[in-house]
C-alpha cells in the first residue's frame, strides 16, 4: 500500500472518531438507561434536543399497565414551579409532551414511574435538559456536515503529510483552508440562523463554543496557509493547524452553544404590561 492512501486512511478514521466522540459527549445526545421496578426491566432513552415545530414527545416504553406516569418539567435557569403531566397510555407506551419552545430555549425535565409503593425517578439523581430550534433545511444541513467534516479529514490528511515528502503541504493547505471557509463561515452561519435565529453567536457577540471553535480553527489555517506562502518550511504551522483543529473537534458538539434567556424575557414582558398599564 502506498503511503499516501495509508496517510488517507489514517485520516479518515481519526476524521470519524472525533465525529462520533463530540457527537456521544456532547449536550444533545440522548440520556438513556434502565432501572428494575419489582422484577421489571425499564429502558428509557430520554431526548435532549428538539429540532422544528410543535411539541416534543417523551415516551418510556411500559408494557405492563399497573404502572402509572408523571412527566415534570419548567424552564430551564428560571424559579418557575415545576409542571407536572400526566403520562397515558399509548401503544404499550406511557406518553406525555414537553411545550414547544422558541429557537435556543430549553426546558429541565424528569419522568417519574409508580407501581403501587414503588416510585422511581428517570434519569436517577439528575434532571434532563432538553434545547429547541427551528427546522434547518436538508439543503443547507447536508452541505455544512459535509464541508465541516471535509475539513476535518483534510486537516488531519494536511498534517500526515509530515510524515510524507511533504510535497502535497500547499494544496492540502488551501483545500483545507477553502473547506473550513465554505463549511464553517458559508453554510455555518445559515445552518445557525435557521436553528436558532442567529447568523454568529460566537466572539465578540456571544459565547457560543461552536461558533468560536471554528473560528480558532480558520485562525490556525489562515497562519498555515501565510507560512505556505511566507516560509521556505512551513511544516511547523501546518502540523500546529492540523493539531489544534483536532483538539477543537474534540470538545463536545454544542457545549455552551445558544441559549434563551427567559428571566430576561420576562423582565421585558413584565416592564411592557407595567407601561401598557401606566398608560
Amino acid at each position: 500500500m502506498k503511503k499516501s492512501i495509508l496517510l488517507w486512511l489514517i485520516a479518515f478514521v481519526l476524521t470519524v472518531f472525533t465525529a462520533i466522540y463530540q457527537r456521544m459527549t456532547g449536550p444533545t445526545y440522548p440520556i438513556s438507561g434502565e432501572t428494575n421496578i419489582y422484577g421489571d426491566l425499564v429502558e428509557y432513552k430520554l431526548d435532549r434536543t428538539h429540532g422544528g415545530d410543535g411539541d416534543h414527545p417523551i415516551a418510556i416504553r411500559m408494557e405492563d399497565k399497573s404502572f402509572n406516569g408523571l412527566l415534570v418539567w419548567k424552564r430551564y435557569k428560571t424559579n418557575d414551579d415545576w409542571t407536572k403531566v400526566e403520562m397515558v397510555r399509548q401503544d404499550g407506551k406511557l406518553v406525555a409532551h414537553l411545550p414547544h419552545q422558541p429557537p435556543a430555549g430549553k426546558l429541565v425535565y424528569h419522568v417519574v414511574l409508580q407501581k403501587g409503593n414503588k416510585v422511581v425517578t428517570l434519569p436517577e439523581n439528575r434532571e434532563v435538559i432538553i434545547r429547541f430550534k427551528g427546522d434547518v433545511p436538508i439543503y443547507f444541513l447536508i452541505p455544512h456536515i459535509i464541508f465541516i467534516f471535509g475539513a476535518m479529514l483534510l486537516s488531519a490528511r494536511t498534517g500526515l503529510e509530515y510524515f510524507n515528502d511533504g510535497k502535497k503541504f500547499k494544496s492540502l493547505t488551501i483545500l483545507t483552508f477553502i473547506f473550513v471557509i465554505i463549511g464553517g463561515f458559508i453554510f455555518g452561519p445559515i445552518v445557525q440562523k435557521y436553528a436558532f435565529g442567529a447568523f454568529w453567536t460566537g466572539f465578540p457577540f456571544g459565547h457560543d463554543l461552536t461558533d468560536n471553535k471554528i473560528l480558532i480553527g480558520f485562525i490556525g489555517w489562515l497562519l498555515a496557509l501565510i507560512a505556505v506562502y511566507k516560509f521556505k518550511n512551513p511544516k511547523r504551522w501546518i502540523v500546529f493547524a492540523s493539531i489544534l483543529m483536532f483538539i477543537i473537534f474534540l470538545i463536545p458538539h454544542s457545549l455552551l452553544g445558544s441559549e434563551l434567556d427567559y428571566n430576561e424575557i420576562d423582565s421585558k414582558t413584565n416592564s411592557e404590561i407595567k407601561s401598557n398599564t401606566i398608560e
